[in-house]
């Protein structure tokens, strides 16, 4: 099979990879089947449709090869913005592996595992098979297929039938380099059937790396899983991540998205509600100043009777910031009474500032409640000039009224009274930084 130019270099870097000490050979052979694919399809491109709007350039313009270089000591004060205020279970990845040192993995539940991928690999491959898709080899995926080429670790939570989790999960992803690397971690959570979580995923750091994470999600019929996305990376880094969920019969997704980090960020889902009366909530914000762009981009596959979607994203974009959203909802042949609503809101607070847009519906069955809609204004003189009336000035009053448009989607999401708040802590410091671009 052919190699495009671009994938050249990574087909080299692959063949010098170690892979995962004591891994299977299926999972080597896996490897080798999603390095073919990439080297077939390169980096998706423009006359895609669902990455016209996005520019690729900072990813593509030079190889950002796997990083090789040995992990870094941490102490506790430098994931401490990304903490919660409560106690939790915690994993704590630094240059895509687990740091055991920064992790509180003690006192977990019976049926309960947590851990890293790599030790997966070893002791419970029956947990690391569900972390693969069959498009990982086959599919027009090429960032997954090179997740599934290079990973080197990532995260595992599994939680058994009828268990309700009360201690939330953190999962922080630290990133550190001086160069521009790449690193690649593979993820899943598996509940079973009835049983319910938390989980607080975060991604900080400093330098110009490239972070590339792929996670699957399986919940089981009756389960419910509320799961919680901060990407607050360095405004040099890159950031792509897909979230690969399904849901069974009665079982629930909830996720809140924050997007304020990364010069370049791209968040795809593929959610597919394959159980009778599964739902999926998606909340959201995405935050960008100076040249950054992001992409939010969920598609929900509607696939039974009597499913429920219900998604919100608002966008707040400053100087010559670009935000995307294209979100597509899917009802397929016998999904009757579907309920699926999708909601795009943006604000631009210059002249320079983009947004694209696109709520999408494709419906196959006729017993459906089905609506998408979008907006996009800047800020309203006439709530502007009041507050300027009593008192405030400009600076402040533009402030609050950015603040309550985005603080608006974590009050409505019903997510808890401290992951609203470390939400809201993590939008007040964007809210606190700089004016004028980044």
């Amino acid at each position: 099979m052919a190699t495009t130019e671009e994938a050249a270099p990574f087909v080299q870097a692959f063949r010098l990879a170690q892979g995962i000490q004591g891994e299977s050979a299926l999972v080597t052979a896996r490897r080798d089947a999603a390095m073919q694919n990439f080297a077939a399809l390169g980096f998706p491109g423009r006359k895609q449709e669902a990455w016209r709007f996005t520019d690729l350039r900072p990813l593509t313009a030079t190889p950002i090869l796997p990083d090789s270089a040995p992990g870094i000591d941490l102490d506790e004060t430098f994931i401490a913005p990304a903490r919660l205020s409560v106690s939790s279970f915690r994993i704590v990845l630094v240059k895509g592996c687990v740091a055991p040192k920064l992790s509180c993995m003690t006192g977990l539940p019976d049926g309960v595992w947590m851990g890293s991928t790599a030790e997966a690999a070893q002791t419970r491959p029956d947990l690391l098979e569900t972390a693969f898709d069959a498009s990982d080899n086959a599919g027009a995926q090429p960032l997954a297929s090179l997740n599934a080429a290079f990973f080197a670790d990532g995260f595992i939570v599994a939680i058994g039938a009828g268990i309700v989790l009360e201690t939330p999960i953190e999962i922080i992803h630290v990133t550190r380099s001086d160069s521009a690397v790449s690193w690649h971690t593979r993820n899943a959570i598996i509940l079973g059937a009835g049983s319910q979580a938390t989980v607080v995923e975060s991604a900080i750091g400093s330098g110009p790396g490239w972070t590339n994470i792929v996670t699957s999600v399986d919940i089981g019929e009756g389960g419910k899983l509320r799961h919680a996305k901060v990407q607050n990376e360095s405004i040099e880094a890159i950031h792509t991540a897909l979230i690969r969920a399904t849901v069974a019969r009665s079982g629930r997704y909830e996720i809140f998205n924050l997007t304020l980090g990364a010069r370049l960020s791209r968040q795809d889902m593929h959610i597919a509600l394959a159980g009778e009366s599964a739902s999926f909530a998606l909340n959201g914000a995405y935050l960008l100043r100076g040249t950054q762009e992001a992409t939010i981009a969920p598609f929900v596959d509607h696939q039974a009777f009597g499913c429920k979607t219900n998604e919100v994203v608002k966008g707040v974009m400053d100087d010559r910031a670009h935000g995307v959203f294209l979100g597509m909802m899917a009802v397929r042949p016998g999904a009757d009474q579907t309920n699926a609503h999708q909601l795009n809101r943006n604000l631009l607070l210059s002249r320079e500032a983009r947004v694209d847009t696109k709520p999408e519906l494709e419906i196959f069955a006729d017993d459906v409640k089905c609506s998408h809609g979008a907006t996009v204004g800047s800020l309203d003189e006439a709530a502007l000039f009041y507050l300027r009336s009593r008192g405030l000035d400009e600076e402040t009053a533009r402030h609050m009224l950015v603040e309550a448009f985005a603080a608006e989607v974590i009050d409505t999401a019903d997510l808890g009274d401290a992951i609203s708040s470390y939400l809201r802590r993590q939008l007040q410091a964007w809210l606190d930084g700089p004016k004028n671009g980044i």
